[in-house]
């Protein structure tokens, strides 16, 4: 009977999601609920407080919001989707999946999906459409890029993983790495098709009409500074060196860079190739924390309370028994389950989330590593987030294209469906 009414609790809260309602509040009303029930409330501020001081996930998350308020801060975000923005306007023949591509990289240096479709797409939008392509499918390249994050060791998820697995954050990263960027490809291939079968690809009658209106949002013009350029990607390049155990590194003594040295370390830097004010750098460094916290450390701490929730009613331990005897049951509902649910409610967080916390602890008993069953949970949360209508990223890159959503979702739906079964077969 428990189990039935916390199954229940965790329909409604979803369905809740789905509609809209705040994430947060929607998690934190269910679990206390279901600690409440389960005779444990005791238990929903211990997991509360718990969380909100972990020594790991806090000043990692923090530390990467904050660089990327000072990237912002500084526009050296924009350099970078300038400097290759000229890269898009001149490869006709592969500026569909070009620009999936380019999103797909740089949102693992600007690591919000909905920043990402802001600061790429209003870049590289128009300049699909200035060469002639579909407006809708210039929308839907940039979103089918917005799940790059995944590899990110700024990311969220990432950093919960490791948490989880008592392992560093750039192992789940390089553990990671090889499956997401095949499965990128594959995204760019897909969704190369469906332009073509659409008809949507570069187009010079598109074009000459576009040049005819004059339109002169499409023709954005920045003197690119390549050391402004190269600011957003120093961070990722000092973890991947000296995390690597690459002989050399070894020999010069160089210590493993921990992601807030490195984002600290990036700004200083920024700061230095902008010439910036440093009280301002370091006003919008704390402020980006600040956003951090409040936002995202909030929503882990909410789906913590949410977890602590369903093991109080029993349905941890439900859901254990009925995976444990069959890996692929694991594997399906580790994909298609966070990435079913973020199509539906435009984010992959709440999913991926619950899933980790409740199921990825227990991995071994159904044969997995927790790094690989949290990583196929979170990334192919994401991937459906980037087909998600109703997605921040969606409705930006919509926005900007001048188009519904709607659009993008249908363009993209085969593309990601492809990306997370190629994921799901390569982990």
């Amino acid at each position: 009977m428990m189990q039935l009414l916390g199954g229940i609790i965790v329909i409604v809260a979803f369905a809740a999601i789905i509609r809209k309602y705040e994430t947060r509040t929607v998690l934190l009303i269910a679990g206390a609920l279901m600690c409440l029930i389960g005779g444990v409330m005791g238990q929903f501020m211990d997991a509360f407080v718990k969380t909100m001081v972990h020594g790991t996930l806090v000043p990692t998350i923090c530390a990467v919001m904050g660089f990327a308020f000072v990237m912002k801060h500084t526009e050296c975000d924009q350099h970078l989707v300038h400097a290759l923005s000229g890269l898009i306007s001149k490869s006709h023949a592969v500026i569909i999946p070009l620009a999936m591509l380019i999103t797909w990289w740089l949102n693992i240096a600007v690591t919000s999906a909905a920043g990402a479709a802001a600061a790429i797409g209003s870049i590289l939008i128009p300049a699909l459409i200035a060469a002639g392509v579909h407006p809708a499918m210039a929308g839907a390249a940039v979103l089918a890029g917005t799940w790059g994050s995944t590899i990110s060791p700024g990311n969220t998820h990432v950093a919960f993983i490791s948490k989880m697995a008592s392992v560093d954050v750039m192992y789940v990263v390089l553990e990671t790495a090889v499956p997401a960027i095949i499965a990128s490809f594959v995204v760019a291939i897909a969704l190369t098709l469906v332009a073509t079968v659409k008809k949507e690809g570069p187009n010079k009658a598109r074009q000459q009409a576009l040049a005819e209106q004059g339109d002169a949002s499409l023709t954005t013009k920045l003197k690119i500074n390549p050391l402004k350029a190269l600011a957003p990607i120093i961070p990722l390049i000092i973890l991947v060196i000296t995390n690597l155990n690459l002989p050399m590194i070894k020999a010069l003594g160089i210590p493993k860079v921990s992601v807030p040295a490195a984002m600290i370390i990036g700004c200083v830097l920024a700061l230095l190739i902008a010439r910036a004010n440093p009280q301002e750098v370091t006003k919008d460094f704390f402020k980006g924390m600040g956003e951090a916290y409040g936002s995202i450390i909030g929503l882990i701490i909410a789906a913590a309370v949410f977890t602590q929730g369903m093991q109080a009613m029993g349905l941890t331990d439900a859901l254990l028994t009925y995976m444990k005897d069959s890996e692929s049951i694991a594997k399906i509902a580790g994909s298609f389950g966070p990435f079913i649910i973020a199509i539906l409610c435009g984010s992959g967080d709440a999913a991926a989330l619950a899933f980790n916390g409740a199921i990825t602890p227990h991995a071994a008993s159904f044969g997995m590593n927790m790094v690989d069953l949290g990583s196929l949970a979170q990334i192919s949360g994401a991937i459906g987030r980037s087909t998600s209508p109703v997605a921040g990223a969606a409705i930006i890159c919509a926005t900007l294209a001048k188009v519904s959503p709607m659009e993008l979702a249908k363009r993209n739906i085969i593309p990601m469906l492809a990306g997370v079964i190629t994921f799901l077969i390569l982990f």
